[in-house]
């Protein structure tokens, strides 16, 4: 068991000492009075005048009307109730008010030692316990809600443990992910596996006047595998390995983000060799003098002092830290020149190929029918990262207990796929208009993706309302695409505004169906006027228009980097685009009116349409045409 846990584990058990002691004083006091029971036994005042008779009583212990005493020898008596006899050496009984001094002179005459005692006395004890157990419940209580308190703002140790690191260490000995848990990226683990064999044999490095990085930075998307491959890393390697989010640095006292690096670098540095992993380090890694505070808040101190410790005066040789964050645009200059962060290793999302691995290491432990194709779900799901892959194999298992199946087959791999992409299906009322809107609509958009060259093939199209859509026209590439061409990238345009201009052409008006169509059109003119040179008139220049603009932690607003007469400009570039391409959709969707009608009215009868219903449907049109 490591410091940190027994550390944590003497917290908890100090925190239950209080109730040890209110445990500990119960049964004490239960056990004295159990054993004063056990002491005295009880007798009728009838017993009590036979025995003194007999001269079988020792002494007394008088205190008002109680009795107490001993007998010389053991006596078989009645209880009080006189159903029952015990054997007694000591006797309890009451006495009647009227004998007082009658009893005294019998007591002398029988030659019994009589003591008196003050009911006061008895008292005594009943009268301490009540003034003291108020307090004592007073002072436990009281101590129960000052460590709650301090749990909650500084950890299991309390006020005092606020400078104490928040990482997590993780077992060398029993690694609970490897290389072989991480599926595809084969370049990626290839530039770790330096790091690796640094780790495990370092002076072989030393020997050769090498240095490792000391900093490692991941870069890429959200769930493509950042936090896994570093946790696969420390797996290999076999080395002690703390992990921590970079927003468990940050407290809101002064001071605490600082103390809290220096203490985490002080236990990798005792554990040494060691990895410490910092998921997200952006909360803290953001470049500095952009605050609201100036250039002296709390997160840049403890970036200052993360700084200092991954390359300061009292450099560490054998402790490589290593980062992940979806926003390197945002990170500090000095965070990422050589001697910190010194290798990028970008870690992209994943081919079909790639896909396919990840999907094998995801259904391992899953019921697969003989009809599931791992080949064809990766290949149908471009752009996707390994947490969406995974999604979808927890989700079509989810589908199959739900449909009461022993295997998962090929169809509930499509369902939980359409469920990703397009959003769970909503069980509401629309009307038979509203459905026939929605079924033109959709028609508009697959039957100009089919008509013009070099668009994406279509998937599926379906009028059942998923998601925050009441329609879905799903695309997908054959192939993964890493550059786009002006055609296909004007082509997409026209694409996206068919089922715009199927309603009007239809119905002769148009809907707030098409509000997302126009929102996704408007940003991708932006994008190629303003970012990639598509536009004649705004000529080869990028403006940063339409980038998206959360705060980078440099300035409070996005600086423009073009006049007022250009933003006209690409203003007016932006809209030809948009008309051009609506215009061109017009074009085909009026020429082909009639294929349109069919596959709308097919829409209206089967709901969705798959790839080989649309191609069989408008092939009968063109056919008879």
């Amino acid at each position: 068991m490591n410091a940190d846990k027994k550390n944590i584990n003497l917290q908890q058990w100090r925190s239950l000492i209080p109730f040890f002691l209110l445990l500990i004083i119960f049964y004490f006091w239960g056990q004295l009075f159990t054993a004063e029971n056990q002491r005295y036994g009880k007798i009728s005042y009838t017993e009590f005048i036979k025995e003194l008779d007999r001269g079988n009583i020792r002494s007394v212990t008088i205190s008002d009307l109680q009795v107490q005493g001993e007998f010389f020898e053991e006596a078989n008596v009645l209880t009080p109730d006189g159903k029952d006899t015990v054997k007694v050496n000591k006797f309890e009984t009451l006495l009647p008010s009227f004998q007082g001094e009658d009893l005294l002179l019998k007591l002398e005459k029988k030659q019994v030692i009589i003591n008196v005692e003050s009911p006061e006395k008895q008292l005594l004890f009943w009268e301490l316990l009540i003034r003291i157990l108020p307090w004592v419940l007073i002072i436990g209580i009281w101590i129960l809600i000052m460590r709650r308190f301090q749990t909650i703002q500084g950890g299991a140790g309390g006020l005092f443990s606020f400078g104490s690191s928040r990482a997590k260490l993780h077992d060398a000995e029993k690694p609970g992910v490897t290389f072989d848990n991480v599926a595809g990226m084969k370049n990626v683990k290839q530039e770790l596996q330096e790091i690796i064999g640094f780790l495990k044999e370092p002076g072989k490095f030393v020997a050769m006047g090498a240095k490792i990085p000391k900093g490692v930075l991941l870069v890429g998307p959200p769930g493509t595998g950042k936090t896994l491959l570093a946790r696969a890393t420390a797996g290999e390697a076999g080395v002690p390995f703390y992990s921590i989010s970079a927003s468990e640095f940050i407290e809101m006292f002064v001071g605490v983000g600082a103390a809290r690096v220096r203490d985490m670098f002080q236990k990798a540095k005792a554990a040494h060799p060691s990895i410490i992993f910092i998921d997200e380090i952006d909360a803290v890694g953001r470049t500095r003098g952009a605050g609201l505070g100036g250039g002296h808040d709390e997160r840049e101190q403890t970036l200052n002092q993360l700084l200092s410790e991954m390359d300061g005066f009292s450099p560490h040789e054998e402790v490589i830290v290593m980062a992940a964050t979806n926003r390197p645009d945002v990170l500090d200059p000095a965070l990422l020149r050589p001697g910190r962060f010194d290798r990028h290793v970008v870690i992209d999302r994943p081919g079909w190929k790639e896909r396919k691995e990840i999907l094998e290491v995801h259904v391992r432990n899953k019921v697969l029918a003989e009809d599931v194709d791992l080949e064809r779900i990766a290949k149908g799901t471009p752009g996707m990262t390994g947490a969406d892959l995974e999604n979808i194999a927890n989700e079509a298992a989810l589908i199959t207990i739900r449909k009461n199946k022993e295997k998962i087959d090929m169809e509930d791999f499509e369902e939980a796929v359409d469920k990703v992409l397009m959003g769970s299906v909503k069980e509401i009322s629309i009307s038979d208009m509203e459905k026939r809107i929605t079924a033109y609509h959709e028609a508009g958009h697959a039957l100009v993706s089919r008509k013009l060259p070099g668009t994406d093939p279509i998937h599926k199209v379906s009028i059942i309302p998923r998601g925050m859509a009441m329609g879905v026209t799903q695309l997908l590439p054959e192939e993964d695409r890493h550059y786009y061409p002006k055609t296909y990238l004007m082509n997409k345009l026209s694409v996206t505004l068919g089922g715009r201009v199927a309603e009007k052409i239809v119905f002769n008006e148009f809907s707030s169906g098409a509000q997302n169509d126009l929102k996704e059109a408007t940003a991708l003119a932006e994008k190629m006027v303003a970012q990639w040179g598509m536009s004649e008139k705004v000529g080869p220049l990028s403006l940063g228009r339409g980038e998206e603009h959360p705060f980078l932690g440099r300035e409070l607003a996005q600086p423009k980097r073009y006049s007022e007469s250009m933003a006209w400009l690409m203003d007016q570039e932006i809209r030809k685009l948009i008309i051009d391409a609506e215009s061109k959709a017009e074009e085909i969707l009026a020429a082909n009116r009639h294929g349109l009608d069919i596959l709308a009215e097919a829409l209206i009868k089967e709901e969705i349409l798959d790839k080989n219903d649309i191609e069989r449907i408008l092939k009968t049109f063109e056919d008879k045409r």
